[in-house]
């Protein structure tokens, strides 16, 4: 399980996890938000209406889900995670802090690591150099990222995302699997 602040790379290590990787199974999320330029649906993202989330959340078909940035919601499709366990693939969660204290307890034994910056400046540089976001949403997301730095000390493990594929190559280490090009 990976989760970090915002514009710290879960979404890059998790992609190359995921092109070096195949045999690890990496859930996608379901999200309101709508989606950002290259995103795919299906392989970045769910994108759904809050109509369709919200029969998520009452059908019981999530694993986890919050209200990120106070504005969309985010939530981990439970089937998909529970197939990939029961086959013993490993299973790779990319979420917000909120959702990792959900699913901590509703899987205790998975691993919790915690992506971290380098240092806050260059969470700022990355966050604003996406250009995905209007001033006003960087702000919300900033605040949200200093809050959610704090949890850090709630994580097994904590990998620095100073190079993308060191990270990844990190996170696979602690998954068991042999880290290859």
């Amino acid at each position: 399980m990976l989760a970090g602040p915002t514009a710290v790379g879960k979404g890059t290590v998790s992609a190359d996890v995921r092109r070096r990787y195949p045999e690890v199974a990496i859930s996608v999320s379901a999200t309101t938000r709508p989606p950002r330029p290259g995103e795919v649906e299906g392989v970045h993202y769910h994108f759904v209406s809050d109509e369709a989330f919200d029969a998520m959340v009452e059908g019981g078909e999530l694993l986890e889900w919050a209200l990120v940035h106070g504005r969309r919601r985010y939530g981990t499709p439970r089937s998909a995670v529970d197939a990939a366990v029961a086959t013993g693939r490993p299973v790779l969660l990319e979420i917000d802090i909120q959702g990792a204290r959900q699913v901590r307890r509703t899987y205790p034994q998975a691993r919790f690591v915690f992506l971290a910056p380098p240092s806050w400046e260059e969470l700022v540089r990355r966050l604003v150099g996406r250009g995905t976001e209007s001033a006003e949403e960087q702000d919300r997301r900033l605040a949200t990222a200093r809050v959610e730095l704090e949890a850090e000390p709630e994580f097994d493990t904590t990998i620095v995302n100073h190079e993308v594929r060191q990270a990844a190559d990190d996170l696979v280490s602690l998954m068991g699997l042999p880290v290859r090009d």
